[in-house]
């Protein structure tokens, strides 16, 4: 055997041996196979993504060490262009590729750890093992209790029914949240409760306008009340949010932006915290934060504020469809309720960042936020709409083909648009995660995700197959019609 043959065969074998760790999933097994997995990451991909392509040897590489780790953890592929349509559109995924966690076949969380496989293997290892650290004495349940975070305990006997559907609930939010649980005589009496889950906030946080405390009181074999219980009260009637967090605080939300840090000035940041809060509590229409004004400085100017200097705080919302407002006075407890009273009564003009409308438009339209309702939303012909980035490798690659598309579709009823993302506020409607994003939006019709080819034959195929009136010049097929003589 030549050494050029062996090395052939050598290199099949592990190839074959690595993709071996990694399972195809498609709609008819999902459920199932993944029912039977403790933990597993799944990569719901599609072939044509080049992210997809340079991440799936890395997860493949990992796969195998996954999978011998104790306890194990499965790696699992999902082609949302072919077998796993219906299950990538029952996860809502709207760019290449996606990661998700699940355990047992449930969704625990999204995946946003490293893409490379040796911290995809050290990103996972963490994630099995007890989600909920065991307490045994009251020294270290104050310990637990004396950490700057929300803490929620399940405290009781293991075999409780309380205790087993907290159990069940903390594998789930491990990334997320911090639990602990007892079932020591000691601890519940220090802490006052038994078969009990109750969730407690950490010293630096506690105020006078909420509980320090809160204890479940749910039904106790209710898994998905308990999850909703503690996503509901996690973070109190203000609570801190940050960069790693930002996620948990959904809409509608208003965020007050100043000085906040705990570690070097406690009594300033909880100054403040308390005037929004005093307020907020009489509010109770909304979810409320404080956020530091220097980690969210993009997002700042994402409302038009300039860098905020001073310790005021200035404050920003999203109403429930993702609509922004900013708060144009200056903060006191006075022009912050008369701000909460305007935004729930809609008396307030959406803050809108746009470019200047062209003066002219050519076969590809261009939409800026003060004109995307007449060129998508509200446009009588049926529309393809790409959001890209000026930076994006991808999208610079696409601009000749939707040119050419452009043309292609001049006489039809059919209007081809981009979007400059980076520059005008995405309607919330679409959900743009990734560069290049495209929507078809039939008209009178409801929008769904474009993730076909992107070469123009796709295209034209496409849009033939999905218009609402059938193509002037090309069949439903996507073939060109034979001009009449």
């Amino acid at each position: 055997m030549t050494m050029l043959l062996y090395l052939t065969l050598v290199g099949l074998f592990v190839a074959s041996v690595t993709g071996e760790n990694v399972l195809d999933l498609v709609d008819s097994d999902f459920d199932s196979k993944l029912a039977e997995i403790d933990t597993a990451l799944v990569m719901f991909y599609a072939p044509w993504c080049g992210h997809c392509k340079r991440l799936k040897p890395e997860f493949e590489k990992a796969g195998g060490d996954l999978l011998a780790n104790d306890p194990p953890v499965s790696l699992v592929k999902v082609d949302c262009t072919e077998g796993g349509k219906d299950t990538c559109g029952k996860f809502e995924v709207k760019g290449y590729p996606t990661l998700k966690i699940f355990r047992n076949g449930e969704l625990s969380s999204d995946y946003n750890g490293p893409r490379e496989a040796a911290g995809i293997m050290k990103f996972m290892k963490s994630q099995v093992g007890p989600a909920s650290k065991k307490v045994d004495t009251v020294a270290q349940a104050d310990a637990i209790l004396a950490k700057n975070e929300v803490v929620v305990f399940g405290l009781g006997a293991a075999d409780s029914d309380i205790i087993k559907t907290f159990e069940r609930v903390s594998a789930k939010l491990r990334e997320d949240v911090s639990f602990a649980h007892s079932s020591d005589a000691a601890v519940l009496e220090k802490l006052g409760h038994t078969d009990a889950v109750v969730l407690f906030r950490p010293t630096n946080l506690k105020s006078k306008f909420e509980e320090a405390s809160l204890a479940y009181d749910g039904a106790v074999t209710d898994k998905t009340a308990l999850e909703a219980w503690i996503k509901k009260n996690y973070h109190g009637l203000c609570g801190l949010r940050t960069t790693d967090n930002a996620k948990d605080f959904v809409n509608p939300i208003v965020v007050a932006y100043f000085g906040v840090d705990y570690a070097k000035n406690p009594k300033g940041t909880n100054y403040w915290r308390n005037r929004v809060m005093k307020i907020a509590k009489a509010h109770p229409d909304n979810n409320y934060a404080i956020s530091n004004k220097d980690d969210f400085q993009h997002e700042l100017s994402e409302y038009g504020f300039d860098y905020v200097k001073g310790d005021t705080p200035v404050v920003a919302a999203k109403d429930a469809s993702g609509q922004k407002f900013k708060m144009e006075a200056a903060f006191s407890m006075d022009t912050f309720g008369e701000f909460l009273i305007a935004l729930k009564a809609g008396e307030l003009e959406p803050w809108m960042k746009s470019e200047a409308v062209p003066e002219t438009q050519g076969d590809v339209k261009v939409a800026v936020g003060k004109n995307f309702d007449e060129l998508v939303t509200n446009n009588k012909k049926d529309v393809l709409v790409e959001f890209y980035a000026p930076w994006c490798g991808h999208c610079k690659k696409l601009t000749p083909i939707f040119e050419e598309l452009g043309e292609a579709m001049r006489d039809e009823d059919v209007e081809i648009v981009k979007m400059d993302a980076t520059a005008n506020d995405v309607p919330p409607s679409f959900s743009v995660s990734g560069f290049p994003t495209l929507f078809w939006i039939p008209s009178g019709g409801k929008s769904e995700t474009y993730s076909g080819g992107r070469e123009l034959p796709d295209f034209i195929k496409f849009i033939s197959e999905k218009s609402t009136t059938e193509l002037k010049g090309y069949t439903r097929n996507g073939k060109a019609k034979k001009e009449e003589l």
